[in-house]
C-alpha cells in the first residue's frame, strides 16, 4: 500500500492555469494579511465572530460551570459587544472542552490574536502535508489550498474546522509510518465528528481488515484523556451537551447544507430525515472500501470519502467545507486538464466574491459542496488515475 501518490498534472510552465492559480492565491493572501493586521487594532472584532463562543466557554470552565449554558454564555458575549439578539454557543462535543480552557485565561482580544495565528498555522501545515503526500511536485498547485475560500472564512470566523483539517492531513501523511500518532491526530477530526461519518465507517472497516490496532489505540487514548479532562473541569458536561443538542434553538436553526435543507423545507418536524442521507452514504462507504480493500490507499481513496461526508453531512456550514481541500488538491494533481484547473480556480474565486455579499446562513451556499464533488469526479473520472499510474510504471 503506497504512502503517497505522484501523478502528472496539467500545470506545467507559464499558462492560463498558472495565472489563475497565482491570481486567486494572491487575492487570498491579501485578505489574510489584512485580516491578521485588523485583529489587533479592532478592539471588539473577536466578539463579531464565532470564536467568542470558545472564549466564553473557556471562561465558564475556569469556574467549573456548565459550558453549554446559553444564559451564562449570552451574558459573557454581550458584555464583549456581541449583538444582544445573538447567542453563540459552542456545539463541539465535551472532549473538545479542554481546548477552550486556555482561552479563558486571557481577555477576548489577546485570545483572538492567539487563536487566529493558531488557525493560520493549521492551514499552512495542512497544505504542506498534502503537498508532501503527493511527492512535493515542483509546481504551484498547492497554492489553491492556501486560497480555498472555506479555509479563509474558517480562519476569519475562528472556527475549529481548520484544526480538524490538520488532524485529517496528519492522518493521511503518517498513518503508515507512525500509526499511534496518526490515530491520536484523529482527535482533532473528532472536534467535528458529524463531518466524518462515512469516512469513519470506512476507517473502522480498514482498521479491522488491516489490523491497524496501534492507530485505533492512539485514537481511543486521545479521546479518553480529553473526555476525562472535560468531566473534571465541567461535571455533567455530557448531560448538558445532550440537552443543548435537543434544544429548539439548535434543532430549528437553518444550516445551508443539502441534508438540513431537505428536512427544513419538506419534513420540518422529522429530525431523522436530516440523518438519512449520511446513513445511506455510510453504507456506501463500507461498500466502497470493501471493493478496494486489497489495494486501498488513503492518499487516493480518502478524497471521495471526505467529499461525500461533507456533501451529505447532517449539518455542515460553508466553512466546514475546508475539509475537502485535500481531496481537491488530489484532483488537481491528478488531472491533466488545464481547463479543469482554471475551472477550480474560478469556482474558488466565485466563492470569494459571494462571501463579500452573502451571509454564511444563506441558502445561496447550497451550491458549493456539490460543486466541489462534481469537479473532483471530473478530475478523477474512472480510469484516469489508473491510466496515469500505469503510464508512470517502468516497463
Amino acid at each position: 500500500m503506497a504512502g503517497k501518490i505522484v501523478l502528472p498534472s496539467a500545470y506545467q510552465g507559464s499558462d492560463v492555469a498558472e495565472f489563475s492559480i497565482a491570481a486567486v492565491a494572491g487575492l487570498a493572501l491579501a485578505v489574510v494579511i489584512l485580516y491578521i493586521f485588523a485583529v489587533p487594532v479592532a478592539g471588539k472584532l473577536g466578539a463579531s465572530r464565532d470564536f467568542v463562543s470558545y472564549w466564553a466557554t473557556g471562561r465558564l470552565l475556569l469556574h467549573h460551570a456548565n459550558p453549554y449554558d446559553r444564559a451564562a454564555i449570552a451574558d459573557l458575549e454581550h458584555a464583549q459587544g456581541l449583538d444582544t439578539r445573538a447567542v453563540l454557543v459552542m456545539r463541539n462535543p465535551p472532549w473538545a472542552l479542554p481546548l477552550t480552557l486556555p482561552l479563558g485565561l486571557v481577555g477576548l482580544r489577546i485570545a483572538g490574536i492567539f487563536w487566529t495565528l493558531l488557525l493560520l498555522a493549521c492551514l499552512l501545515l495542512s497544505v504542506r502535508l498534502v503537498h508532501q503526500l503527493h511527492g512535493s511536485p515542483p509546481n504551484r498547485i498547492h497554492w489553491l489550498g492556501f486560497a480555498f475560500t472555506p479555509c479563509l472564512i474558517c480562519m476569519t470566523m475562528g472556527q475549529t474546522a481548520l484544526l480538524a483539517l490538520l488532524g485529517l492531513a496528519l492522518f493521511l501523511r503518517f498513518h503508515l509510518r507512525r500509526p499511534f500518532a496518526a490515530g491520536a491526530a484523529l482527535w482533532l477530526c473528532a472536534l467535528k465528528p458529524h463531518l466524518f461519518l462515512p469516512f469513519t465507517a470506512a476507517l473502522i472497516a480498514w482498521i479491522v481488515v488491516t489490523r491497524s490496532y496501534k492507530l485505533l489505540a492512539g485514537s481511543l487514548a486521545a479521546l479518553l484523556l480529553s473526555s476525562l479532562a472535560a468531566s473534571w473541569v465541567a461535571p455533567g458536561a455530557w448531560h448538558n451537551y445532550l440537552v443543548l443538542l435537543h434544544s429548539p434553538a439548535v434543532e430549528n436553526d437553518f444550516i445551508p447544507c443539502p441534508a438540513d435543507a431537505l428536512r427544513q423545507w419538506f419534513f420540518p418536524h422529522a429530525i431523522w430525515v436530516q440523518y438519512l442521507p449520511v446513513f445511506i452514504c455510510s453504507i456506501w462507504a463500507l461498500v466502497y472500501f470493501w471493493q478496494r480493500r486489497n489495494t486501498w490507499d488513503w492518499a487516493a481513496n480518502a478524497g471521495p470519502l471526505m467529499l461525500v461526508s461533507i456533501v451529505f453531512a447532517p449539518y455542515c456550514w460553508f466553512y466546514d467545507q475546508s475539509l475537502v481541500m485535500p481531496a481537491l488538491l488530489d484532483g488537481a494533481y491528478t488531472t491533466r486538464s488545464r481547463n479543469l484547473l482554471v475551472c477550480l480556480a474560478l469556482l474558488i474565486l466565485a466563492a470569494d466574491l459571494e462571501i463579500c455579499f452573502v451571509k454564511v446562513v444563506s441558502p445561496a451556499w447550497l451550491w458549493t459542496a456539490p460543486a466541489w464533488l462534481a469537479w473532483y469526479l471530473l478530475a478523477c473520472r474512472p480510469g484516469r488515475r489508473t491510466a496515469i499510474a500505469s503510464a508512470q510504471t517502468p516497463a
